[in-house]
């Protein structure tokens, strides 16, 4: 077999040829490393400032239906979830001890009348010289008396009959029954009556809102259970101090409820038009959250590099959010192409 030995000169050049290809390849993967990336200018807009709140329907006003002493119940006319109207007949107590108490009225309507009688004939005696002051004094406070137990025996009376026919001082809805006909009355009400025409909602505002939550400004409120219809309500009472755990105020939406399709206990969302700020909007796809953390980053563009800077969210606005810091209006975001991005990466923009 025959060797070939090549020139010196063709081995030298074979090598610098393929350092050089080498060179190449590396220079070209390098700079197909770069990441490609679409930026955007942003700048401020006016965003109106909505306050968003969340709370429980409560009704405007509670009775309590009791009895002002232990009784045994006779009827109870109406039940949980009725509606009723101010003076309606509720319930109906045993009467067993009116007469009793009607007998001490009798009682204390004769004995006045004797006492008076006594008093009177005292008084003809000292005009004539037959009778003394003192004896008048004597029978002048017993009068006063005799009309203080009187009045004190029909006070009693009348609270009796008043606590055996139970009546509503509201109109509104039934929202408690605790006994049954034939219950002695306890330490809870016989009934709970609440007026729900019209409900309010309270609800809890920062320090930065109070200055922009005034009483009379109207309001938004929707419920779940309606889906997208929403309900006109007014503020009716902002708080004058601040709740020292929570360090909020409250504040107090009334809505007219004049259909009644609001009940208590329903869970509302509250919505306030605090007014306007020009604030920096970013589309959507510009923040990035850190995993792990409710930290949000925006990568920001410059000089062919990007750094990200931590931001502090507003509003969504569609496809787009409120930045309240951490983005100066002229600045390019990174609106594609984060996926590969590292702070202070060079990068390529999008064509």
């Amino acid at each position: 077999m025959k060797r070939y030995i090549l020139p010196s000169s063709l081995i030298m050049m074979a090598v610098i040829s393929a350092c050089s290809g080498e060179k190449n390849d590396s220079e070209h993967q390098t700079a197909e490393k770069k990441p490609v990336v679409k930026v955007m200018t942003v700048d401020n807009r006016e965003v109106i400032q909505e306050g968003n709140y969340t709370a429980t329907v409560e009704p405007d006003l509670v009775n309590n239906i009791s009895a002002s002493s232990p009784n045994r119940i006779k009827e109870i006319y109406v039940d949980e979830g009725m509606n009723v109207s101010k003076g309606q007949k509720l319930v109906l107590l045993d009467d067993v001890n009116t007469s009793t108490y009607e007998m001490q009225v009798a009682n204390a309507k004769a004995n006045l009348e004797n006492i008076q009688l006594n008093y009177d004939r005292a008084v003809e005696l000292l005009k004539i010289g037959g009778g003394t002051q003192q004896n008048v004094d004597q029978m002048q406070m017993q009068l006063t008396n005799a009309k203080n137990t009187l009045a004190s025996a029909e006070r009693t009376l009348r609270n009796v009959t008043e606590n055996t026919v139970l009546v509503s001082p509201i109109s509104g809805v039934v929202t408690a029954r605790n006994y049954d006909p034939g219950d002695m009355t306890g330490s809870l009400p016989i009934l709970t009556v609440a007026r729900v025409q019209p409900v309010k909602i309270v609800i809890n505002i920062s320090e930065s809102e109070l200055s922009k939550v005034n009483k009379g400004m109207p309001a938004t409120v929707t419920f779940d259970t309606y889906g997208d219809d929403s309900f006109n309500g007014t503020v009716t009472m902002v708080a004058p101090t601040v709740n020292a755990d929570s360090r909020t105020f409250g504040a107090e939406v009334t809505v007219a409820n004049q259909d009644g399709k609001i009940l208590p206990g329903m869970f509302g969302r509250v919505r306030l038009n605090l007014g306007s700020a020009d604030h920096v909007v970013v589309p959507d796809m510009a923040v990035v959250k850190q995993p792990g953390s409710g930290n949000h980053y925006v990568y920001v563009y410059n000089d062919g590099k990007v750094n990200y800077k931590k931001v502090e969210l507003g509003q969504r606005l569609g496809d787009s959010y409120e930045l309240l810091s951490g983005i100066d209006p002229g600045e390019q975001v990174v609106i594609s192409g984060q996926s590969k991005l590292a702070d202070g990466a060079e990068v390529e923009i999008s064509k």
